[in-house]
């Protein structure tokens, strides 16, 4: 009986010990630093766009991303829904952020021309200015707790 209660006091320590980490992983910082053209396929009116996310960490627990789920929108008009993703990647093999430091992750978003944004759809492809807006969450870890932040973000 006494190693049950044990048991259930060393759980209790942990848990109360990794939520302390929470408030310090809220600090993380995520920008929207640059969306640009892979390809385009104007055959099946789609391109690929490359979104770049900027993350720095002012404190000092090192911590990492699993995931960011997103709108993009451009010029005003939501153009679709973006998803980063290494969750399956064990934690020691991903992107670190390590304390004090910075890093950039990149996703790749597929744009598929509609009637409802072609005006968009074509001013992108031209390489025209634009201005891109990103809404949506971020998972941040840690080695005992994690975070999800939301974040609306703006380029251009």
């Amino acid at each position: 009986m006494a190693a049950f209660v044990g048991l259930g006091l060393l759980m209790l320590f942990f848990y109360l010990y990794a939520d302390t980490f929470q408030p310090t992983l809220q600090e993380v910082n995520i920008n929207l630093q640059t969306v640009k053209i892979l390809n385009i396929d104007k055959i099946n009116n789609r391109a690929n766009l490359e979104v770049d996310y900027f993350l720095s960490n002012p404190t000092t627990v090192t911590s990492t991303i699993s995931t960011i789920d997103y709108e993009l929108y451009a010029n005003g008009k939501d153009i679709g829904e973006g998803h980063y993703s290494v969750e399956d990647i064990p934690m020691a093999g991903r992107p670190a952020l390590f304390s004090g430091g910075n890093t950039t992750v990149t996703d790749t978003f597929q744009l598929v021309k509609s009637s409802n944004i072609a005006d968009v759809y074509d001013s992108i492809v031209k390489g025209e200015p634009v201005k891109y807006e990103a809404k949506g969450q971020v998972t941040i870890e840690s080695t005992l707790t994690l975070i999800t932040k939301d974040f609306d973000l703006f380029l251009g």
